[in-house]
């Protein structure tokens, strides 16, 4: 069986448009079979979007495991900033980059296993991490992210409460010295660290 977070060209395709809507700024999609909810923004990435973009730090922002780039597009339309992407599933990257030009913002998506190709240090990490990869990957994904913060940086993650919240906070919490639980909506857990 085939999983979003990996690369398998064999998922026959189905390309359609998802539409999605913040302060009255409108986006435009493209999905396919084979990538992390291929019919709608979900609603872990929608309540991280209103959870950071009502207080998060504004600066350099990088989306790990940015899927087909909502996170990512949104944020930086919203607060008008560059923002890197990666992500390890080539359709997904494919996606992503036609995602960018549709929605005309500055983005940069990189095909990468985690950090991977990250360029540098950022102000904010944000993530909907794949859950379905397992425990360890999701826990390099949050203990990786200390290294590639400035100072001050802020990590912000969804989580759902029986997908591990209460682990994945444990874990910022031992990496970071601190973890706060900005939200919790509809079973989804948003955490919020800083370094």
């Amino acid at each position: 069986m085939s999983h979003y977070f990996v690369s398998d060209d064999s998922v026959k395709r189905n390309k359609r448009n998802i539409y999605y809507s913040f302060n009255n700024i409108s986006f435009k999609f493209v999905s396919d079979n084979g990538v992390f909810s291929k019919s709608e923004v979900d609603e872990g990435s929608d309540i991280l979007l209103k959870s950071y973009l009502n207080g998060g730090k504004v600066g350099r922002v990088l989306d790990v495991g940015a899927g087909i780039g909502v996170l990512g597009i949104v944020i930086s339309r919203v607060n008008d900033c560059e923002v890197d992407m990666l992500e390890i599933n080539e359709r997904a990257v494919e996606l992503c980059k036609e995602n960018i030009k549709v929605n005309k913002v500055n983005c940069n998506i990189y095909l990468s296993d985690m950090y991977e190709k990250a360029n540098g240090k950022y102000d904010v990490i944000v993530s909907n991490p794949p859950i379905r990869a397992g425990k360890q990957v999701v826990f390099s994904i949050l203990e990786d992210s200390y290294k590639y913060l400035n100072s001050g940086g802020e990590l912000w993650v969804v989580i759902r409460k029986k997908q591990g919240s209460s682990s994945a906070k444990k874990k910022i919490e031992e990496v970071f010295g601190n973890c706060s639980i900005v939200k919790r909506d509809k079973g989804f857990y948003i955490l919020k660290a800083v370094k």
